[in-house]
């Protein structure tokens, strides 16, 4: 244990300091690996629909993950901080994302990066991966 250090954890051959001390040209830092199940978790409602959010709450961790279930037209709002990624899972004919009003027609296996600012919403009945970065907060969500 290098001196002033609280210890050394090891998860799957991975060296995980944790203080804040400057690494050595060998270490390798990074966060304790969490694994979440979405369809254990409870949806809860959002402007979309409802989602499954996991990660948000995970201290240090560089976005969120949620599993969003849109079953009508969801609302349009932007982010101020937030980027958001959409990885369309599944949705039914003539689904579309709206982008400041623009509507960009997506199905399974199509993304959509919405930067901070962008006025957007889901149309139609759609099911998305949605990467936020960083994680999900609820006070960064603002209503055209």
């Amino acid at each position: 244990m290098r001196p002033g250090s609280t210890g050394l954890v090891i998860f799957r051959g991975l060296s995980i300091w944790s203080d804040n001390m400057p690494l050595k040209a060998d270490e390798v830092r990074t966060g304790t690996p969490v694994v979440v199940d979405l369809a254990a978790l409870d949806p809860v409602h959002c402007p979309c629909g409802r989602a499954r959010r996991a990660f948000a709450d995970v201290p240090d961790a560089p976005a969120s993950v949620h599993r969003v279930e849109i079953e009508a037209d969801a609302r349009a709002h932007h982010h101020r901080d937030h980027t958001e990624i959409y990885y369309v899972l599944e949705c039914h004919s003539g689904a579309a994302v709206e982008l400041d009003g623009v509507p960009a027609a997506v199905g399974p296996g199509v993304a959509v990066m919405i930067p901070p600012g962008v006025g957007h919403r889901a149309v139609g009945r759609i099911t998305i991966l949605n990467v936020v970065v960083p994680p999900f907060d609820a006070a960064d969500e603002w209503f055209d």
